[in-house]
């Protein structure tokens, strides 16, 4: 695993990834040139579990180059900063989002309040992107 669960730091890290909504990922280009995107996920323990859209730059980045990174946000004050390197792939084996019910039980209220449905933001957003941890930073 990732987080050392010895820390409090990241015990609380680990409580932030199954609750906070919103994370930042950062791809690049094959220009070279960094993106970073706010994303809906879930942390499975040991990977993430990101949903891409039909023609963002998320998917064509990462078959690009694999090298990502991930944070959450602060505490607007610089502190409680949780940042992972790592390596993402497609998954295009994975079901879609309106397929897991962990997605849902976390996302659900929010989908219904966009005026969306579970089918049509799997159809909208179609790509399974994992991204499995390769260092972790705690501050």
């Amino acid at each position: 695993m990732i987080l050392d669960l010895s820390k409090p730091s990241h015990v609380a890290a680990e409580a932030r990834l199954k609750e906070e909504p919103i994370a930042w990922l950062t791809t690049v280009n094959p220009a070279g040139q960094p993106q970073s995107s706010p994303i809906w996920f879930l942390w499975e323990g040991e990977e993430f579990l990101i949903y891409g859209s039909k023609s963002g730059p998320k998917t064509p980045n990462i078959k690009a180059n694999p090298h990502v990174s991930l944070h959450l946000e602060g505490n607007k004050k610089g502190g409680d900063i949780v940042s992972f390197e790592g390596t993402a792939r497609i998954d295009d084996a994975a079901p879609g989002l309106n397929e897991v019910t962990d997605y849902l039980a976390k996302y659900g209220d929010t989908i219904k309040a966009y005026g969306w449905t579970p089918e049509g933001m799997a159809e909208d957003y179609p790509h399974v992107i994992r991204v499995v941890p390769t260092r972790v930073r705690v501050f």
